[in-house]
């Protein structure tokens, strides 16, 4: 296939993408960041004291994910938990200003709405903090959370499952899920069996291999630890994010595929997955074949790890990936 093809195939490709309807279930996360500078270390303790200069709120987890959704022009929803505090209200803020769908966020009483801060000083992380709750969603809970998705998945185009082990995901949410044609899963290891069956799962390589018990140092590896995911979880296809070394492909038909990074600059791969994910599921739900749209979520991941953060990938910045591999 010729490159001016495959620039012609992609702009086709976002044209179809615009407009699905695309549902994102998952542990749904707020990104708080602060920003400054450090000029000195604090006389208290041996840390650096950050002068602050910006403060600022993104979606992160499963709000991510509906976010590069809406980035390609797709119709978004996500089914979610909260809890009662005013970051939970932020959480809904971003996703209706980003005009996704925000009827499934349940809010629940036991938790904290998951929020993770993080301080940066001169483009580079210094701390993280981390305000959340890995507990199981209580049983009246999950129905109502279960209720929703199997209504709204009924008549979506595809359904990512969003796992970041956070305590969302259940049986009864995941089989709700399956109403849909089309369910793409991003699991963490420790969850790894809901997924079985699903249309596809897309672990990162350090997932894949604590999933395996196989350490991925190779393409032998790679290719066996694949093989093992593909077989156990009896899904028609797994895709391996492997970060700055592009996606790999396995596929029930025998389909093998590896996708060399597209990225022109690795800034930071937090995120990319996210991208990744997101364009697999919605190039799937514009009837693509497997490879071409694992092909073209490369690309967006590609975009991404090119900016700071969790990030979107535009229509403009994914073509013009693809316009550099001439």
């Amino acid at each position: 296939m010729s490159t001016a093809m495959l620039v012609e195939d992609a702009k086709a490709l976002i044209e179809r993408m615009r407009g699905r309807s695309v549902l994102v279930v998952g542990d749904v996360m707020l990104d708080e960041w602060i920003w400054g500078s450090v000029s000195r270390i604090s006389p208290e303790a041996p840390v650096p004291v950050v002068a602050v200069s910006n403060h600022s709120f993104t979606l992160g987890g499963a709000g991510n994910v509906a976010n590069n959704l809406r980035a390609l022009g797709a119709r978004a929803s996500i089914a979610g938990a909260v809890g009662e505090d005013a970051f939970a209200n932020e959480i809904r803020r971003l996703l209706q200003d980003e005009e996704i769908d925000t009827s499934g966020i349940v809010t629940v009483a036991d938790r904290p709405t998951t929020r993770k801060t993080r301080i940066v000083a001169h483009n580079q992380q210094v701390v993280r903090a981390d305000w959340e709750s890995n507990a199981a969603l209580r049983a009246d809970d999950r129905t109502r959370v279960a209720a929703f998705v199997g209504e709204r998945a009924a008549r979506s185009d595809a359904v990512i499952l969003s796992d970041y082990a956070k305590g969302l995901l259940s049986c009864e949410i995941v089989e709700a899920a399956r109403r849909c044609p089309i369910v793409i899963a991003d699991p963490k290891p420790a969850n790894l069996a809901l997924f079985a069956g699903v249309t596809c799962v897309a672990p990162n390589v350090q997932e894949a291999g604590y999933a395996t018990g196989i350490d991925i140092i190779d393409e032998a590896t790679l290719d066996e630890a694949g093989s093992r995911m593909l077989e156990s979880m009896r899904c028609r296809y797994v895709v391996i994010t492997r970060g700055e070394h592009g996606m790999s492909l396995f596929g029930a038909e025998g389909i093998r595929l590896d996708v060399p990074s597209m990225a022109r600059m690795v800034y930071d791969v937090s995120g990319a997955g996210d991208t990744a994910v997101a364009v697999l599921a919605l190039a799937l739900a514009a009837a693509t074949p497997i490879e071409r749209a694992v092909e073209f979520a490369n690309f967006a991941a590609g975009a991404v790890v090119e900016k700071l953060g969790t990030a979107t990938a535009s229509a403009d910045e994914i073509l013009a990936l693809v316009a550099h591999e001439r």
